[in-house]
């Protein structure tokens, strides 16, 4: 495998899907309230790739320097990518696609500052803390996943709404809340099959700190919350008239048969036969309800 290869495998592309979905619901809010903008769209699509990608190299560096990485089990849905432990990339070289490919992040975020307002600034500042705090400074504090829930699922929304309409809107904040969920228990239930390794890397995951009993109900619970929060939106939008959510991103449920998967593997954290579907089933969930969120704000304005 050539060292471009490589380094693009340190940012563990099969994972970036998530952006590409995050940026097809944000765009296709932006599009629903008439504003649409495709090479914006593209442009911070991209933007937001390459800062998911930072922060995966960025976590696997951090991750081989506490020793984690060489306790993890590793999974086709968590452990990192392998390539600093297995000696396939040098430590430097996981830290360098790291600080790269956030720079080129950064670039596009400045180019998004001079057109469309001085006011992304705070968000990308505050995203960005999260983010390159999270590994080294927040995975040592209690429920670390709001984080990158916070910073990866509500802020990306917001900020390809932003880039599109120059504003920020209370409504596209709700709407984005199913998202901030949805990426918390993604990083909720990769940490099952770490949970040893990461309390000897002195890591206070819920997992961790709880016990994986009460994060597997905890995971469940977050799960139902995401379709709760929908309906709850969409009965909003009819009983207010005001559009937080249109009626048809009630399509979302069509992911529920995933999602309970998902919920039935992760109480049987103890069966890693049972636990790696599970793994698989939350990312389908988690895919699916962003594509079919963004397929119902378009459906809604199209019919």
């Amino acid at each position: 495998m050539g060292k471009l290869a490589l380094w693009v495998k340190e940012t563990r592309p099969q994972f970036l899907i998530l952006s590409v979905v995050l940026t097809f619901l944000g765009t296709a809010i932006a599009w629903y309230h008439g504003s649409f903008n495709i090479w914006y769209a593209l442009l911070a699509g991209l933007g937001l790739t390459l800062t998911h990608g930072s922060v995966n190299a960025i976590n696997d560096y951090f991750d081989y320097k506490s020793g984690i990485d060489l306790n993890v089990k590793r999974t086709p849905f968590s452990g990192g990518s392998g390539l600093v432990p297995e000696g396939k990339l040098a430590l430097k070289q996981a830290l360098g696609v790291g600080i790269v490919t956030s720079l080129v992040a950064l670039g596009i975020g400045i180019f998004f500052f001079i057109v469309s307002g001085w006011q992304l600034i705070p968000l990308v500042v505050i995203a960005g803390l999260i983010l390159v705090l999270y590994t080294p400074v927040l995975l040592k504090t209690v429920w670390p996943e709001w984080s990158p829930g916070v910073g990866l699922g509500v802020m990306p929304i917001l900020g390809l709404y932003f880039v599109q309409t120059g504003e920020y809107s209370w409504v596209v904040l709700l709407a984005a809340i199913p998202s901030g969920i949805m990426v918390h228990n993604l990083l909720l239930i990769n940490e099952f099959p770490d949970v040893e390794a990461d309390r000897i890397g002195g890591r206070r995951t819920t997992p961790v700190v709880f016990g994986l009993e009460t994060a597997g109900k905890f995971y469940a619970a977050a799960t139902i919350a995401v379709y709760i929060w929908i309906v709850g939106c969409v009965i909003a939008t009819l009983v207010s008239g005001t559009v937080i959510m249109p009626v048809w991103c009630l399509v979302a449920f069509l992911s529920l048969p995933f999602a309970i998967k998902a919920i039935k593997g992760a109480r049987q954290y103890g069966d890693m036969n049972k636990l790696i579907p599970a793994l698989g089933s939350n990312v389908i969930f988690i895919m699916l309800t962003h594509v079919l969120l963004g397929i119902g704000y378009i459906l809604d304005k199209a019919l």
